[in-house]
């Protein structure tokens, strides 16, 4: 289990299905984080993207510099339960959204030229009123670090940020900062590659700015990462150009935090052993599909192929229950057979998972609940019904 504390947790003990998330590991996450925003400078922000259980706000509000959001109500969510700054880009922002999100937000980044001059009158007046509201631009440095294209911003044709062949000829006044994002789950040695070609291209804008944002994608609380090399590099790059550094990690903050619970419903055999769960890879963990990847489960046999093994002998593949063909989470061997009613816990699944559940075929969203590994407290926060599924839809 990457998910350590999840070790010897009993999954009878909350309803199936049920993300639970272990208070105690995410602070231990943001305990980390805040050490590199004392020992850089840096300020950090929790990116609500990847994870915004908003009962967890005032907790991450005491340790991170406050919150970045990707519209308009991730945006109301942070100022709402995330004390501290709050940060909003979008890839194209409607009008009546700048108006509302200029009445609160700290920074506002756009990803274009055309949409900073279409707005800029709108921006700037609402400036005159709130003096710290402050806006940025959105670069792309062309320098492509991912290893899954679907979350490379850097790949050819782009929508997200700004070449830096356009920078030609435009005026920067009124904009105080610059924003990118190239990683994705990534230690720091591609940070520091990347750091080389947004310097070596947007060095003559670095100088003029007060601040920039390094994005997210940072693996910080992740075993391993060089942490000292990551101050050091912060460090350098904000005296060397006078600016303030953000970094905005997303999965970082709940990185081995949570398990998502699932029971199965039925086993059958197609040319191979079966089994349907009461969750779904389409609406619960639609990673596994899009990235793909393969999740971890407590007690199945490591590595990716689920073939049986001496120690694992029956070999599985696990599948949701929509009507989807391809909802299929992925084969895993196990030491005993499944049964029927039987809980299986997904590993390290409280980042992109509750955030991206939909509620295809009307298949129930999961349960929520907050365990304190520290104190074994628990408690379920949220459950969902017919009435959710119902009120999005009309």
């Amino acid at each position: 289990m990457r998910a350590k504390s999840f070790a010897e947790f009993d999954p009878q003990r909350v309803p199936s299905p049920c993300f639970v998330v272990d208070v105690a590991a995410i602070e231990a996450n943001l305990a980390i984080l805040a050490a590199v925003a004392e020992a850089s400078g840096a300020k950090v922000l929790a990116a609500l993207k990847a994870f915004s259980l908003w009962q967890l706000g005032p907790l991450t509000g005491r340790y991170l510099a406050g919150s970045c959001a990707s519209g308009l109500h991730e945006a109301r969510l942070g100022r709402d339960h995330y004390p501290g700054e709050c940060h909003v880009f979008s890839a194209a922002f409607r009008a009546e959204e700048l108006a509302e999100l200029a009445t609160f937000a700290d920074h506002i980044v756009l990803n274009s030229f055309s949409q900073w001059w279409r707005f800029k009158p709108l921006l700037l007046a609402a400036q005159q009123q709130r003096p710290e509201l402050q806006f940025g631009l959105r670069i792309n440095p062309q320098h492509s670090e991912g290893a899954a294209a679907i979350y490379d911003p850097c790949a050819p044709c782009s929508r997200l940020g700004i070449p830096a062949e356009q920078f030609a000829g435009e005026s920067l006044e009124g904009i105080s900062g610059l924003h990118f994002h190239t990683l994705c789950e990534q230690g720091f040695a591609p940070l520091q590659r990347t750091l080389a070609a947004v310097e070596a291209q947007f060095g003559e804008q670095l100088g003029a700015l007060s601040w920039v944002n390094f994005g997210g994608g940072h693996h910080i609380t992740q075993p391993g990462y060089d942490i000292d090399g990551l101050v050091a590099e912060i460090r350098r790059f904000s005296a060397q150009y006078g600016v303030q550094v953000y970094l905005e990690p997303g999965e970082a903050v709940a990185i081995n935090s949570g398990v998502l619970v699932a029971e199965v419903l039925d086993i059958t055999h197609n040319g191979r052993p079966l089994a349907i769960l009461d969750s779904s890879a389409t609406c619960h963990m639609p990673d596994t599909l899009e990235m793909p990847y393969r999740p971890g489960i407590r007690g199945a046999a490591e590595g990716d192929d689920g073939a049986a093994t001496a120690s694992h002998p029956h070999s599985y593949r696990l599948g949701g229950m929509t009507c989807l063909a391809g909802d299929v989470i992925g084969d895993y061997a196990f030491a005993e057979p499944l049964a029927v009613g039987e809980r299986l816990l997904f590993d390290d699944m409280a980042h992109y998972t509750m955030v991206k559940t939909s509620t295809f075929n009307g298949i129930n969203l999961p349960a929520i609940a907050l365990w304190d590994s520290r104190s074994d407290q628990l408690r379920v926060i949220k459950q969902f019904g017919y009435r959710d599924f119902k009120e999005r839809l009309s």
